[in-house]
């Protein structure tokens, strides 16, 4: 099934952005000027607590966007006039203040269009918070799962372009960084949005430094997202770059099906995305009905078969099966200049099966949905 063989591989870039030494501890620092072990020259702004404060006028529940295990995300506007995104760490001792430190660094160090922007960060006292730049279409798990009506619905077109700048975004992660950064969790809430669908990586507190030498791996403790996580990894807690390709998989899988990679509300033996998907992976003739049902058979057949053939090399269980991410970004680009010619009737499916397992995730929707179509090009 591999589609990879009839792509040229990627032009060679020499230059490389070097990773600091500090990125690899944790650091103890806690001053305002610089924090932890981190580069001398970060960009990244430090922030008193009052500033951040008088940005959210208090972190009120009104400007509160987003919240998890982590703690929680505020949209503020800065003295400047600029808004931006604030995420407050809860205080859950050395771990979280570690993660904090590995994002700082890591942020202040790559820049990439495909990365989020680090604007800046307070460490005042035991306060501990990050400020992004505000993107304002929020996380493709967003505009993927649990929809509500008159929400924009996500075009072919548009998930393919999504895919092609998440591919990039890790392309630069593991092509361009050295040593390499392994991002270890690579899923659909933490890849964010701005007004023209264009993907952005964030929340890089679990990122590791890749091997070096004759390293193949680094070994670590098992960490991200259960569902989004390479099997060997989740099994040996021997970490890869191929292991954020089996991430990058999942992702896709989602992109194409619509479902989540985990969902208990599901009947047993459908929960777990991937599972699920393999019978279909395997067997050309069922391709279509992976398809997102909301899509309302509105994608080139012929693309679809592509991406379903780069989803299932990402999806390899032996890592050394999966392709290198510049092949994928490759194949993706491709897929995306073929998405936004195929808009001949003939090359189209235009009704979509009532029995497509798919359909059962959508239970509730009519193909009379009341989404709108996102318009963006891939």
């Amino acid at each position: 099934m591999s589609c990879f063989s009839c792509f040229s591989h990627r032009r060679k870039d020499a230059s490389k952005v070097e990773i600091d030494n500090g990125a690899r501890s944790s650091g103890n620092g806690k001053g305002k000027g610089r924090v932890g072990n981190g580069p001398k020259n970060s960009a990244a702004r430090s922030f008193t607590f009052r500033e951040l404060a008088a940005a959210t006028r208090g972190f009120r529940e009104v400007n509160l966007i987003g919240e998890g295990g982590f703690g929680r995300v505020f949209k503020g506007r800065l003295e400047t006039g600029q808004v931006v995104a604030i995420k407050q760490l809860n205080h859950d001792g050395l771990q979280g203040f570690q993660e904090f430190i590995v994002e700082v660094l890591m942020l202040s160090l790559l820049h990439h269009s495909n990365l989020v922007t680090l604007i800046g960060y307070c460490t005042d006292g035991d306060q501990r918070l990050l400020v992004y730049e505000y993107m304002a279409m929020g996380s493709l798990e967003d505009h993927l799962f649990d929809l509500v009506p008159d929400k924009v619905l996500l075009s072919w077109e548009t998930r393919i372009k999504i895919a092609v700048g998440a591919a990039r975004g890790l392309e630069y992660l593991h092509c361009k960084a050295n040593p390499p950064v392994i991002y270890r969790d690579l899923k659909s809430a933490n890849i964010l949005l701005d007004n023209e669908f264009n993907p952005k990586l964030s929340d890089f507190g679990l990122a590791k430094l890749g091997p070096v030498g004759d390293n193949t791996h680094v070994s670590t403790r098992v960490m991200g997202t259960y569902g989004y996580c390479a099997p060997e990894y989740a099994m040996s807690g021997k970490l890869t770059l191929k292991s954020d390709i089996y991430s990058f998989g999942v992702v896709l899988l989602e992109l194409i099906t619509g479902r989540k990679a985990i969902d208990v509300t599901k009947r047993p033996g459908e929960q777990n995305l991937v599972s699920w998907s393999r019978p279909f992976l395997k067997d050309r003739r069922k391709f279509v009905q992976l398809v997102d049902p909301l899509l309302q058979g509105r994608f080139p057949v012929r693309c679809l078969h592509h991406a379903i053939a780069i989803t299932a090399m990402c999806l390899q269980e032996q890592p050394t099966f999966r392709p290198l991410i510049s092949d994928i970004v490759v194949a993706l680009e491709y897929l995306a200049s073929q998405s936004s010619k195929a808009e001949h009737p003939k090359d189209e499916v235009r009704t979509t099966p009532t029995s497509s397992p798919s359909q059962q995730h959508r239970d509730g929707f009519s193909q009379k949905s009341n989404y709108r179509m996102s318009s963006s090009s891939a």
